[in-house]
């Protein structure tokens, strides 16, 4: 069986000019990097904004298991399916980040026969944009430190400094660190750490953003300390956000790359979605809007996180209204949910499908919360058997919702034909899209409401610490912003451990932090870290280069 890398890398690109024709951008409209990728101008918008919307698709997940469940590669997939049955559909998906590259989950470009390529070049160093995230986040910090050993003027209390530093690599060792040490010369001693880049705010607000001047506006709000005094101090008042939005001026523009099959794609921005929105850029999305039929997009982990956080923060800032949503999942999957071992996930266990299959119900049902229909992409594996897969259809209709099987993987286009078909069946009908809670409301009641609608906790908790935060944030104005949960990925409830559906629990908001630039509260629950670090057999031990150029081990 071939590699996903060995795939990619026999397949015949077109050129990307060639791409860009296709959904009617020009040579002019392209900023080249080599033969097979791109950046698109802004300028194009101008031109198109009047060009009625073709329909929304999100794409999103069951709650993550180590069986895999294959979100990116339906994405990709259903993109080249629909160009199969004649729509034009453009698909977007995140930037990966080189920490998940070399570390446990490796590359994020699809798989098999549904891949976006150049594969390596989107895995790796793609066109600096993660690179110009961590330099405008640092130059940001570097500014911070900078005007508190030149004298204050400002009056920042150093104990009071929120902005970290960022790489983009798992780093467990420089979480909690201290600076400033050595001699008058080498700056203030202070505590401080490291987030990994794609959890940086200057992250999310590229990808909220919807023009150049709306990311430097954005910017200028960024709170990176408070003053003695308790007053906040941002970017705009240490005058750093024209010198950030300078260093940001090519990483805004999307980049258009193109699946296995030709299929346009639009690969931009990259946030994680446990520690912040985990979706691609509102430029790219919007673009996208008005080039195609259809525009299917991605969001990170289980529908609980990504989707929740695309329909509450994204839709709101880019004044999005989805018109279907595809809910993947596995059987082998769902069987982990209900208690089975990896290694015996091939084995018919029905009564661990019953119990796992819980899971996509509860996903199933937080999407028909925000009046959006749904259509559940079974991802099928040889090992699958007619009355495993007859149970979950059976399951899934009787909530209301179309299952199609998908051999997307394998087949590629071909094998998403049905998933295209109900896709665009679901597309079509009328969608009641509506934010799960108003923006007027207390912070504590927008986190009670994902907290026991979405995850079905019985109700939260807060650490001292966090309560009193939260109401800090909002005697200082910020109040009405939605919430952002940051949460383990791995479980419906902020317990890693709690598989399927569980019930009876309650979440605990340990921390909360501001990121009054991208526009929303972090609520931080359980243990969930913002700088990852690598597993004991990370993935950069298998990747090499040979002699020829050729790169091996990505995956």
């Amino acid at each position: 069986m071939k590699s996903d890398i060995e795939i990619a890398q026999e397949c015949r690109m077109a050129p990307i000019l060639q791409i860009g024709q296709s959904i009617g951008l020009t040579e002019d409209d392209l900023e080249l990097y080599g033969k097979y990728k791109a950046k698109v101008s802004l300028d194009v918008w101008e031109r198109i904004k009047d060009n009625p919307n073709g329909k929304l698709v999100l794409v999103t997940a069951i709650t993550p298991t180590p069986a895999g469940e294959g979100k990116t590669t339906t994405t990709v997939g259903l993109g080249q399916a629909l160009n199969r049955i004649g729509k034009k559909a453009i698909i977007a998906l995140r930037e990966p980040s080189l920490g998940p590259s070399f570390g446990i989950k490796g590359g994020a470009a699809g798989g098999g026969y549904s891949q976006v390529v150049p594969m390596e070049d989107i895995n790796l160093h793609f066109t600096g944009d993660i690179h110009a995230v961590t330099t405008a986040h640092n130059l940001l910090a570097a500014m911070l430190d900078n005007h508190i050993h030149q004298g204050n003027t400002l009056n920042i209390d150093p104990r009071q400094v929120v902005w970290r530093r960022v790489m983009d690599l798992n780093e467990r060792a420089l979480r909690h660190i201290v600076i400033g040490l050595g001699g008058r010369l080498d700056g203030i001693p202070r505590e401080s750490g490291f987030d990994i880049s794609v959890a940086s705010e200057i992250m999310a607000s590229l990808c909220l953003a919807t023009s150049l001047m709306d990311l430097k506006e954005r910017f200028k709000r960024i709170v990176v300390a408070y003053t003695y005094d308790g007053k906040p101090v941002t970017a705009d008042d240490l005058k750093a956000a024209g010198s950030m939005a300078v260093l940001m001026k090519d990483a805004i523009k999307p980049n258009l790359v193109q699946t296995l099959e030709n299929t346009p794609a639009f690969v931009h921005g990259g946030p994680f979605a446990n520690i912040a929105h985990g979706a691609n850029s509102i430029i790219a999305t919007r673009l996208g809007l008005k080039l195609a039929d259809y525009m299917i997009t991605e969001a990170g982990f289980g529908a609980d996180l990504g989707a929740e956080k695309f329909f509450n923060i994204v839709c709101r800032y880019g004044n999005l209204k989805p018109d279907a949503v595809v809910l993947v999942a596995t059987i082998r999957a769902l069987k982990n949910h209900g208690g089975v071992a990896k290694d015996r996930l091939g084995e018919v266990n029905m009564e661990a499908l019953e119990k796992g299959t819980e899971n996509l119900l509860k996903q199933m049902e937080n999407i028909q919360k925000f009046g959006v229909p749904v259509v559940v992409a079974l991802n099928q594996f040889p090992t699958d058997t007619g009355e495993e897969l007859d149970f979950i259809i059976r399951q899934c209709e009787g909530l209301g919702a179309e299952v199609a099987l998908s051999k997307v993987w394998s087949e590629g286009g071909a094998g998403g034909e049905e998933l295209a078909y109900k896709v665009v069946s679901a597309a079509n009908r009328p969608s009641d899209f509506k934010y799960l809670y108003d923006e007027s409301l207390s912070l504590k009641d927008k986190i009670h409401s994902i907290c026991t609608e979405i995850y079905g906790a019985e109700g939260v908790n807060y650490t001292a610490e966090a309560s009193k935060m939260l109401q800090r944030f909002e005697e200082l104005g910020y109040g009405n912003l939605p919430v952002c949960m940051a949460k383990t990925q791995y479980s419906l409830s902020d317990n890693p451990d709690l598989k399927g559906r569980p019930t009876g629990f309650e979440v605990t908001v340990r921390e909360v932090r501001l990121s009054a630039g991208a526009g929303f509260i972090v609520a931080l629950a359980g243990t969930i870290m913002t700088m990852p670090g690598l597993g004991k057999v990370p993935a950069a031990e298998k990747i090499d280069i040979m002699a020829n150029g050729e790169i091996v081990g990505l995956f």
